[in-house]
């Protein structure tokens, strides 16, 4: 039930913009990049058997327990409280989506950034879709 209610906000935020049918079409193939002091590259918005690929499991960017995967809980890039994390709900300084060197968008859980998608919604969006 909470995901519904989360993707029916999801949807009125962007519906001005973009459809949920694009979502995964806009971020396909970008790649997420850290606004930390060394722009640190966090892997791409691709299909799972990338290598890069953030929905990759098995991957450096796509696993739980690796420090630069937006999924570690515990590392820079995936807490609840770094300031750099997609998954802090009050950063200002979430990674960067881009694709074809602009920035398209923020990966982040602070429902506050205009462009942004949390990394959940975008996971049960586009993780089959790409």
């Amino acid at each position: 039930m909470k995901f519904i209610a989360i993707f029916g906000l999801f949807l009125s935020l962007l519906a001005p913009r973009v459809n949920a049918e694009e979502v995964c079409d806009i971020v396909k193939e970008s790649v997420l990049i850290a606004q930390d002091n060394k722009n640190t590259y966090l892997g791409k918005i691709t299909n799972s058997y990338d290598s890069e690929s953030i929905f990759n499991e098995y991957g450096t960017y796509g696993s739980e327990y690796n420090s630069s995967s937006i999924w570690n809980q515990y590392a820079t890039f995936g807490s609840e409280y770094s300031s750099y994390s997609a998954n802090n709900s009050y950063t200002s300084t979430p990674p960067m989506i881009i694709k074809n060197k602009k920035i398209v968008g923020y990966l982040s859980a602070n429902k506050s950034i205009k462009s942004s998608i949390s990394p959940n919604l975008l996971k049960a969006l586009c993780k089959d879709d790409l």
